[in-house]
């Protein structure tokens, strides 16, 4: 089956963050939104019609899992990434998000400290100083258009009150899908210091050509058991709005003060249509992916065109995986903050560096998720705003 990526989806009024959210975010409604990381294509054929067949029988209560949804991951994980995992391994959360600080608060005690790094995906900050953990910053270095991993400061900043490290993997918002050498290096080094990994690959499947996605704990049993991987079906498929995600944990005990704090919280419930959209997205969705790719690799192309052609000055850092570039403005002759405001009058908003911590403040986020005639009109826009500078 072909599917259209091409399509206009009308999403306003739909009651979504994306475009209803508009006002709050950016102070007006007349922005064309290029901003939080869900996509403006349709959900899946397959999931429709998988929820709609739920949604027929008439009662909606409490949930199970049952082992064609667990099945579905293991089979996906094998099948996608070489990853052998097992049922018992396999927990439930609403959300990575819900599910990152769920395993802070099981797995850690308030004054731990827990290395992030900048600039990443904000709501690791939330969810270590939010929770009363002290966060520890190992940014990471811009070389050659790409982040690299400071092992050396890493090393450094672990003492013995470091009990726990959270990898984006791939990174967001740089979209670097990190090497097998990287990652083995990174968990040697946690290894030895007794500091958890807690590895968010929720845009694992979203992976370009020439790079592979390779999950942390699949790189041996040491690993495994030092780890704990967030997942979800939701930024792949588009099904955010459905609160389902699942993590990963080879570890016993890990594995037993998360159940236990699930069950004291009462939060392992779930949605039953999350359950049905991610089993269904699993079970049919290789064809879909393998399409949508490709779509955004076109996506992309057309992007570092446009901005070589265009606006040379802003300097694309080109992911390897997500569909987030990231967009270095440090060579205009205005600030990253005064460009974002240009940007919002010229009609065009994104979201900005400064969010994602230190090596933030000169970037801005894009949202590249979207039928290319959109995705043009963004560029035009954005092209609008910063040519003068």
């Amino acid at each position: 089956m072909q599917y259209n990526f091409d399509e206009i989806v009308e999403r306003e009024g739909s009651n979504c963050q994306k475009y209803d959210n508009r006002k709050l975010i950016f102070g007006t409604d007349d922005v064309l939104p290029m901003w939080v990381a869900d996509a403006d294509f349709k959900t899946p054929p397959f999931i429709v019609d998988a929820v709609k067949q739920r949604a027929a029988h008439e009662v909606y209560g409490y949930p199970l899992r049952p082992d064609s949804f667990y099945n579905s991951i293991i089979n996906w994980q094998q099948r996608r990434h070489s990853w052998a995992i097992e049922r018992n391994w396999i927990e439930y959360s609403s959300n990575v998000v819900v599910g990152l600080a769920s395993v802070v608060l099981s797995m850690t005690k308030p004054g731990d400290k827990i290395v992030v790094q900048p600039p990443v995906y904000f709501p690791f900050f939330h969810v270590v100083e939010g929770n009363k953990r002290l966060m520890v910053s190992n940014p990471l270095i811009n070389e050659k258009g790409r982040y690299r991993i400071d092992f050396d400061d890493l090393q450094t900043k672990i003492d013995a009150d470091t009990k726990m490290l959270i990898l984006c993997n791939p990174h967001n918002p740089g979209g670097m899908v990190w090497t097998e050498n990287e990652l083995r290096k990174l968990g040697e080094i946690c290894a030895k210091h007794n500091v958890l990994v807690v590895s968010d690959e929720i845009h694992s499947d979203l992976v370009f050509g020439g790079h592979k996605h390779i999950p942390f704990a699949s790189l041996g049993d040491a690993f495994a058991q030092n780890s704990v991987t967030l997942m979800s079906a939701s930024k792949t498929f588009n099904i955010a709005g459905l609160s389902s995600a699942y993590l990963v944990m080879p570890n016993k005990e890990w594995r037993s003060k998360y159940q236990r704090f699930m069950e004291a919280t009462h939060l392992s419930s779930g949605n039953f249509f999350g359950v049905v959209a991610t089993e269904a997205a699993y079970t049919h969705g290789d064809e879909w992916l393998g399409q949508l790719l490709s779509y955004l690799e076109g996506n992309l192309d057309f992007l570092m065109k446009y901005f070589a052609k265009n606006l040379p000055k802003v300097r694309v850092m080109k992911p390897e995986g997500t569909y987030l570039p990231w967009l270095d403005v440090s060579a205009l002759r205005v600030d990253a903050d005064t460009a974002y405001k240009l940007l919002i009058e010229a009609g065009v908003g994104l979201t900005p560096g400064k969010m994602f911590g230190i090596g933030g403040e000169n970037f801005i986020r894009l949202n590249m998720a979207c039928p290319r005639s959109v995705l043009a009109e963004g560029l035009s826009r954005i092209k609008k705003a910063l040519a003068d500078y």
